[in-house]
């Protein structure tokens, strides 16, 4: 089986993948109440005792509310390194099965290969993931790499690497900033915060950041993490559209929008 990517949700509402191989099943974040993971999971053709595992990029509600809902399901491992662990947990109920990595390790997971990495976010310890699956010059299982960079205010150089290293790459592309500045409804307070260096990267910061890293090994690439507010479909296009020009027919391209509904790829 090919790797099956399909995100269930995006955006300060909630945060959720579900990533698929032959071996495993799981979910990148689960940032929804149980019910709604519940709703997503079967509307992507799953359910959540199916669910092998959670890797938790950092213990924001919107990427991590739902994992007290997995104590009804012990058999499902919840990765995450120790200090995200322990802001979940203080907040949640019964304890989940959890499976601490150290940020920076490369570790396994049935049959995928799993890299966390730090981010600069206003977080414990945020993370994002390279998963890969299969292995070089095999021709019947070639190796597959997804790269999961969401919630950070810029990038460093490391980040860069990962990028580089992946056929399909998941990126935040949070903010227009001028919409942002010209939102009435956040305090200047926390538009300095989304705007900071550990904050979320705008339009033109990811695109930057893709610039730099491009590669024509990309299969598709997902912008995420779009603010319901402050942002817009029409404000990323115009900012990607160069870029996307540049990288040709080869690597596809989708915007996923701020909510539900899902956004799918396989290779």
């Amino acid at each position: 089986m090919a790797m099956r990517l399909q995100i269930l949700g995006s955006g300060s509402a909630g945060n959720c993948a579900l990533l698929q191989t032959e071996g495993a099943r799981v979910l990148i974040d689960a940032g929804f109440s149980w019910r709604r993971l519940n709703e997503l999971l079967r509307g992507a053709g799953t359910k959540m005792e199916e669910i092998d595992a959670v890797f938790l990029t950092h213990e924001h509600g919107d990427h991590a509310a739902g994992v007290d809902g997995f104590r009804k399901h012990p058999r499902t491992e919840i990765y995450a390194n120790a200090a995200t662990a322990r802001a979940v947990q203080t907040k949640a109920g019964r304890e989940a099965t959890w499976r601490l990595f150290e940020t920076g390790a490369t570790f396994r997971f049935r049959d995928l290969e799993v890299t966390s990495f730090s981010v600069p976010h206003d977080a414990q310890e945020p993370v994002g993931f390279r998963f890969e699956n299969g292995s070089d010059g095999d021709l019947f299982a070639p190796r597959r790499a997804l790269a999961w960079l969401t919630d950070l205010g810029h990038a460093p150089g490391h980040v860069h690497r990962h990028l580089r290293e992946a056929d399909v790459v998941v990126v935040e592309s949070n903010h227009c900033p001028r919409l942002l500045e010209a939102d009435h409804r956040r305090p200047w307070s926390t538009k300095q915060r989304i705007a900071g260096r550990h904050g979320h990267l705008s339009n033109d910061a990811a695109r930057e950041l893709l610039e730099a890293t491009a590669q024509g090994r990309w299969r598709r690439v997902f912008l995420t993490h779009l603010s319901r507010d402050c942002n817009s479909l029409e404000a990323v296009e115009q900012s990607f559209a160069g870029l996307r020009s540049r990288l040709g027919d080869h690597c596809g391209w989708e915007v996923v929008a701020p909510g539900g509904g899902t956004a799918a790829w396989e290779w």
